[in-house]
C-alpha cells in the first residue's frame, strides 16, 4: 500500500497537468473551489508537513543561517532579474511585462514547502525561507516592482503576515506538536501525506486557471512561454547558485525550488486591486500559479526517485 501511495504521488505533474488541462477546458467543473477552500487546502497540507518535523529538525536548520541568507538573497536578486530581463527580451506588451515583473518580485509560496515536502529536500530550511521571504518582501515588492516596471505596489503588510501565520506558521506549529505528542498516530497518518498534498495543490492550481480561463487562452504562445522561461530560469539559476556557494544537495534542491516558486496568488491580488485599469497584468499571474507548480512538481517527482 505505501509503495502504490509513493508511486500516485510520484506522479504530481501528471495529476496538476491533467487538472489545469480539465479547468481550461471546462473551467465548471471546479468553480466550487473558492478562497477559502484553497486558504484551508494549503493549512492542511501544512500541516500534514508539519507532523513530519521535529524540534531537532528546526534546530538543525538555525546552525546554518547563512542557507536561508542565501536562498532569501537569491529570491530577490535573480527572480526579479529574470522577470525583468525576459519581459525585455520577448518584447511583451506593457500589461504582460508588468505582470510578469510583479510575480517575479513577490516572496517565496506556501506550494514551495509542498514542493519541497515531495521532493524529501529540506522542509524545515523551506518553511522558514518562506516566511524570512515574506518578512523582506514587505518592502522588496514594492520597491523592486516600483523598480522594475516603474510604478509602486503598496503591500498590505499586516494582512500578509496575519496569512502566513494561519496558514503556515500555525499548521506547522501544531503538526509538530503532534509529532511529538501523538508518535503513532503521525506514523499510521504519514504514508498518505505526499498524495493528499497532490490532491490539494491540484484542485488549487486548476481552480486558479479556471476562474481566469477566456483570459489565459486568449493570451497566446508567447505569454505562456515567457512565464515557463521565467521560472525555468529562476529554478535553474537557484540550483546553481546554492551550487557555487558550495552547499549540499538537498539544500541546493530547496533553495532552487523556494526561488522557482512565487506566491502568484498574492502577485495576483495584487495585480487585481493596484492594476484594475490594466486587467491583464493579473493573466500572467495566474498562468505562474500553474507553471510553477507544473515546473516544480516535475522537478520533485525526478529529486524524488533519485532521493
Amino acid at each position: 500500500m505505501s509503495r502504490a501511495l509513493n508511486l500516485l504521488a510520484n506522479l504530481f505533474p501528471i495529476w496538476v497537468a491533467a487538472a489545469c488541462i480539465w479547468a481550461l477546458i471546462d473551467p465548471t467543473w471546479i468553480a466550487w473551489f473558492q478562497r477559502p477552500h484553497i486558504i484551508w487546502g494549503l493549512s492542511i497540507i501544512m500541516l500534514g508537513m508539519g507532523i513530519t518535523l521535529s524540534i531537532d529538525d528546526f534546530k538543525r536548520v538555525a546552525t546554518m543561517p547563512k542557507a536561508v541568507a542565501a536562498g532569501v538573497a537569491a529570491q530577490f536578486v535573480l527572480m526579479p532579474f529574470w522577470g525583468w530581463a525576459i519581459g525585455k527580451a520577448l518584447q511583451l506588451p506593457t500589461d504582460f511585462a508588468v505582470g510578469l515583473i510583479l510575480v517575479a518580485c513577490c516572496p517565496g509560496g506556501t506550494a514551495s514547502n509542498v514542493v519541497v515536502f515531495i521532493a524529501r529536500a529540506n522542509v524545515a530550511l523551506s518553511v522558514l525561507m518562506t516566511m524570512c521571504s515574506t518578512a523582506v518582501a514587505i518592502a522588496a515588492t514594492p520597491l523592486l516592482t516600483s523598480y522594475l516596471a516603474g510604478q509602486y505596489v503598496p503591500v498590505d503588510a499586516a494582512g500578509l503576515f496575519l496569512s502566513m501565520i494561519k496558514i503556515v506558521l500555525a499548521p506547522v506549529a501544531i503538526g509538530v506538536a503532534l509529532h511529538h505528542l501523538f508518535p503513532k498516530l503521525v506514523k499510521a497518518v504519514l504514508p498518505v501525506g505526499p498524495l493528499v498534498s497532490v490532491i490539494v495543490i491540484a484542485l488549487i492550481c486548476a481552480a486558479i486557471l479556471g476562474a481566469r480561463a477566456d483570459a489565459v487562452l486568449e493570451s497566446g504562445l508567447q505569454l505562456l512561454g515567457a512565464v515557463i522561461l521565467l521560472h525555468s530560469a529562476a529554478f535553474a539559476s537557484g540550483y546553481f547558485f546554492a551550487k557555487i556557494l558550495g552547499y549540499d544537495k538537498l539544500i541546493r534542491r530547496t533553495i532552487s525550488i523556494e526561488v522557482g516558486m512565487q506566491n502568484s496568488g498574492l502577485a495576483t491580488a495584487l495585480a487585481t486591486k493596484h492594476f484594475a485599469a490594466n486587467p491583464l497584468t493579473a493573466v500572467p499571474c495566474a498562468i505562474s500559479a500553474v507553471m510553477h507548480s507544473v515546473i516544480g512538481s516535475a522537478l520533485a517527482g525526478l529529486w524524488r526517485l533519485k532521493k
